[in-house]
């Protein structure tokens, strides 16, 4: 063998063998898809886990259904269907109840989830879209209003669900508004405010306004929203262009923003891995911390047209992809091992 030859040869090794020490360190593993023929065209929205129950409840928006999956069999295993347009959900152990905003029905309908019978009903705007718990106040966020409701305001709605009834609004001073956190340490809410390109944040206990934060600079369109406390880092998923943008969560300032996947609409982040896990179209995008200032993308997984909506689930160690149906793409749930 002359030694062009063999220099081709042993680079041609070296890729292979990097190309799949890649593959090895991928930090996502499909491990299963599960069909749901029966969905016609039309977006999923939020994922909520009932993990000592071993179900997945899954919103299937523009079916107006919401779907629920067997944990460990990721079978599909009922189907609620008396709703909408279904966004957000909020599950609660100790009540056994699975709390649901619609959209189009303007209320957050309430089920019993042994029989998944209807058991109540919570009025709120139309518009009724994104959602998050404060489990130590035990007070339920809502957005509603907006333009989805042809109103110039969004609001966010505080609801009792032990009491089954509204405690409060919040009127945002925009008609777009996607995305909610909270501080722990303190009375913090983060709002994404994607009318106005901004994060804006609320004192939970007065209400108050206390700060607006510009991610014009970094990325336009915020939608999807995650929140490291501990380093002080807030994470905003934005589509004008697609980026992962960084905030000092003390200070407003922009940290650092990254490229990612087209529409985002769902992010979350793992404490104990330091990663970000971002879904857009087509792309599932995975980010490694390095410090709190730097990031670095270790996952581009292929995925599927509108494939926009996920959940993490750390204790089982998945990764939850909702899959729209679209010209031969069958709707589905695909089931991800989170790889270390």
């Amino acid at each position: 063998m002359n030694l062009s030859k063999a220099t081709l040869l042993s680079t041609a090794f070296l890729a292979f063998a990097i190309g799949a020490s890649a593959q090895d360190k991928a930090p996502l593993k499909l491990l299963t898809s599960t069909p749901i023929p029966e969905l016609k065209d039309g977006d999923f929205d939020h994922l909520t886990a009932d993990v000592a129950g071993n179900r997945l409840f899954v919103t299937a928006e523009e079916n107006s259904k919401v779907l629920v999956f067997d944990l460990k069999t990721n079978k599909l295993i009922h189907t609620i269907a008396d709703l909408k347009a279904p966004h957000s959900m909020l599950y609660r152990e100790d009540l056994k109840k699975l709390f649901i905003a619609d959209s189009d029905l303007g209320a957050v309908k309430v089920y019993e989830t042994e029989s998944y019978k209807p058991v109540g009903s919570i009025k709120v705007r139309d518009g009724a879209d994104a959602s998050a718990y404060d489990s130590a106040a035990k007070l339920y966020y809502v957005v509603n209003g907006g333009k989805d409701a042809k109103l110039p305001n969004a609001y966010i709605t505080i609801l009792d669900v032990d009491a089954g009834k509204s405690v409060g609004d919040i009127k945002i001073d925009s008609d777009d508004v996607e995305g909610v956190a909270f501080e722990k340490s303190g009375p913090r809410m983060f709002v994404n405010v994607r009318g106005k390109s901004a994060v804006e944040v609320y004192d939970r206990k007065t209400r108050k306004l206390l700060n607006t934060w510009s991610t014009a600079e970094a990325g336009k369109n915020p939608t999807s929203m995650a929140f490291d406390e501990d380093a002080h880092r807030l994470f905003l998923g934005t589509r004008v262009p697609a980026k992962l943008v960084v905030l000092d969560s003390d200070t407003g300032k922009i940290v650092t923003s990254y490229p990612a996947a087209a529409m985002v609409d769902d992010m979350a982040y793992d404490s104990q891995s330091k990663r970000i896990y971002y879904a857009g179209t087509e792309f599932l995008d995975v980010f490694q911390e390095k410090d709190s200032d730097h990031f670095d993308r270790v996952g581009h997984v292929a995925t599927a047209f509108r494939a926009k909506t996920g959940v993490l689930v750390p204790e089982l160690n998945q990764y939850y992809l909702a899959v729209p149906h679209h010209e031969k793409q069958v709707a589905e749930l695909r089931v991800y091992e989170v790889t270390q």
